[in-house]
């Protein structure tokens, strides 16, 4: 890990590790990588655990040929569980996650110390925005207030600009699961700024429309549709849905049909799509749909078991939690959240300007 690293794989590698992970002296800092990693960001994320006196390890292999479960038979699977047991902190920028594996459910089920967060090779830029130029401590005080509001709520309906309109009850035994940036503590984590909700099972109805999905390219142009009916996908439609449709059915899966979580969008750096997950999900004011795989973290006590895992998003969308309007438009209008959000957004382009 000799080769130079720039100035902004350091400001993004230096916030990531030493502000939001808190790494202390002689933690042990797992970086996941495979052929689809920038390896800068890897070097990045090495010197700014030893720039602290921790214990970074690097663990590259080839990329899968597919994520989650379906990925296990091309990783080292047995050796890479065997290190991240002992790990502090594991950060996954492999291109195809090994999140929601069986690999990664025992690591997490095993290690009581673990702190994870999973980046699914994300370029440099993207992480800058998702992950830099924002108030973590404002950021949490919006996201308690919805996870507030949604703990008080039975039913929720979501509506997306380009035609998405589904309702779905909650579950008061599924976690609602956020991420404001701060991994300082054990936790199973994603990229911040999000609230992600679990739907009780076989109550999601209605129809999707998709601005960016996984396994289908619309950055041209296209649509992907989805209609849903206790739960699960029950058509495809749109330009590229034949596409979303010979994914799904190829695995001959009923819970690959299934509805696993829907998320709001929180990242203030978010305001269009860049067409990489990680950061898409996160759209100020969108909703990310995922399905497949939900991890029994999230989905007390058996998860929702499936070969793989795959979302997509709808921008500008419109959210009641029961009657009480939250989101309206991909802007907060709630009274508890609605200056909270404008401070957050109004701090980030401040920031970014400086």
């Amino acid at each position: 890990m000799t080769a130079k690293v720039s100035d902004k794989h350091m400001r993004v590698a230096r916030r990531i590790i030493q502000d939001m992970f808190a790494v202390k002296p002689g933690e042990v800092v797992a970086l996941t990588a495979d052929d689809g990693t920038d390896p800068e960001i890897t070097r990045g994320f090495y010197e700014a655990a030893v720039e602290v006196d921790a214990k970074p390890l690097v663990l590259q292999f080839r990329k899968a040929r597919n994520n989650g479960e379906a990925g296990m038979a091309d990783w080292p699977a047995a050796a890479m569980e065997a290190a991240l047991k002992h790990a502090d902190v594991w950060i996954e920028n492999n291109e195809a996650f090994t999140l929601y594996s069986s690999m990664w459910e025992r690591v997490l089920e095993a290690n009581e110390r673990i702190r994870y967060n999973v980046l699914a090779g994300s370029s440099i830029d993207s992480l800058e925005r998702v992950f830099c130029d924002f108030d973590i401590s404002r950021m949490a005080r919006i996201i308690e207030k919805i996870v507030a509001l949604a703990k008080q709520a039975g039913r929720v309906r979501a509506k997306g600009a380009s035609g998405t309109d589904v309702t779905f009850d909650l579950d008061p035994t599924h976690v609602i699961d956020f991420d404001s940036g701060d991994f300082s503590k054990k936790k199973f984590g994603t990229a911040p700024g999000y609230v992600n909700l679990v739907p009780k099972t076989g109550t999601m109805e209605g129809r999707i429309v998709f601005d960016m999905i996984m396994h289908a390219d619309l950055s041209q142009g296209g649509t992907v549709e989805f209609e849903m009916r206790n739960g699960r996908i029950t058509g495809y439609g749109g330009s590229h849905g034949h596409l979303l449709r010979d994914y799904v059915e190829g695995f001959d899966e009923e819970n690959m049909r299934k509805i696993s979580h829907m998320m709001i969008g929180l990242c203030a750096g978010v305001r269009d799509l860049s067409w990489e997950i990680v950061e898409d999900e996160r759209i100020w004011g969108g909703i990310d749909f995922g399905f497949g795989h939900t991890s029994p973290l999230d989905m007390p006590p058996h998860g929702q078991i499936a070969s793989s895992h795959f979302d997509g998003i709808s921008t500008r969308a419109t959210i009641w939690f029961d009657d009480v309007l939250i989101l309206e438009n991909g802007v907060f209008v709630h009274p508890d959240i609605k200056d909270d959000a404008e401070a957050l957004l109004a701090e980030y382009e401040a920031e970014r300007k400086a």
